[in-house]
């Protein structure tokens, strides 16, 4: 029975995430933290860091956070909602920076329609530049209308 609230709570954090990323994306990262997202949008620099990416370690210190304070007792579930940011950080970083962004030059032949649809919204992101109507979407929850076989 324990096992199965550990997976539980671990799902159930990786699907909250989803939503976490979506919303940070639209009303932090297109928001007041602009300063640290734009240079996501503006590739005017040629490190392979960005500035940007410090979205990653602030989740990546939570989830770290979450698995290290973990206790049977008072803190229960610290490992599965920890392990469940981590595998949700894991699955956006392949997804997001090596699929879509190509940070590694892998995946660049992947013909699926999923595929397809999630680099077709994400270039209608890209498109707008700027702060404002920075149309955003999860991994997983794209709308169909960018799904095309």
């Amino acid at each position: 029975m324990n096992v199965f609230i550990w997976i539980l709570f671990f799902l159930a954090t990786f699907c909250f995430m989803e939503f976490m990323a979506w919303f940070t994306h639209k009303y932090v990262m297109h928001g007041f933290l602009w300063s640290l997202h734009k240079d996501h949008h503006h590739k005017h620099h040629t490190s392979w860091w960005e500035r940007n990416d410090v979205f990653f370690v602030f989740y990546a210190v939570i989830s770290m956070s979450c698995i290290i304070l973990h206790d049977p007792i008072s803190f229960w579930v610290g490992k599965p909602i920890g392990f469940g940011i981590l595998a949700y950080g894991i699955a956006y970083f392949i997804v997001h920076d090596i699929f879509i962004h190509q940070r590694f030059k892998v995946f660049r032949n992947i013909n699926h329609w999923y595929a397809k649809g999630l680099r077709r919204a994400h270039k209608i992101h890209h498109k707008n530049i700027g702060k404002q109507q920075g149309e955003c979407f999860g991994m997983l929850l794209v709308p169909f209308k960018y799904f095309k076989k």
